[in-house]
């Protein structure tokens, strides 16, 4: 299962980058997250391990670990995501006082019964609304000073 969100946030893409590649912040934008902690120490870059414990479908703690890490263009974290195994692509394009940001999902869905289109559906839907908390955060006034 695949699908993608894009999103303008009115934000410098540096701004945009540092705050998705520091995953402590996605209980913060994504409501089915409660924490999100690194396991590995020192910078965040390729390879670097966080755990998460999810709230939503049902608790659970997950690993997540970025693969790429492209400064300012583009982020991909691969592990966890729920009931499913998958990879967040972060691909973000600077614009003279934006970001434009295409956020994939790329999930296998496993045994999971549910008709494919209903469950890609009600994930987008999931994922553009976190996505809508996300750009709400970083234009907000003091995003730039975090």
């Amino acid at each position: 299962m695949r699908f993608a969100n894009t999103l303008r946030v009115e934000r410098q893409v540096s701004v945009v980058f540092d705050y998705l590649a520091d995953l402590r912040n996605l209980p913060a934008w994504n409501y089915a997250i409660h924490i999100t902690q690194p396991v590995t120490p020192g910078p965040v870059g390729p390879g670097t391990v966080f755990e998460q414990f999810r709230t939503l479908p049902r608790p659970m703690w997950e690993r997540l670990e970025i693969v790429e890490y492209e400064r300012d263009r583009r982020l991909v974290i691969e592990g966890g995501f729920g009931p499913f195994q998958g990879r967040a692509i972060y691909d973000l394009e600077r614009s003279a006082t934006a970001t434009d940001l295409v956020n994939e999902i790329e999930l296998q869905a496993g045994t999971l019964s549910v008709p494919s289109g209903l469950l890609t559906r009600g994930m987008t839907g999931a994922v553009a609304r976190n996505l809508r908390v996300l750009k709400d955060i970083l234009e907000s006034p003091d995003a730039g000073a975090r």
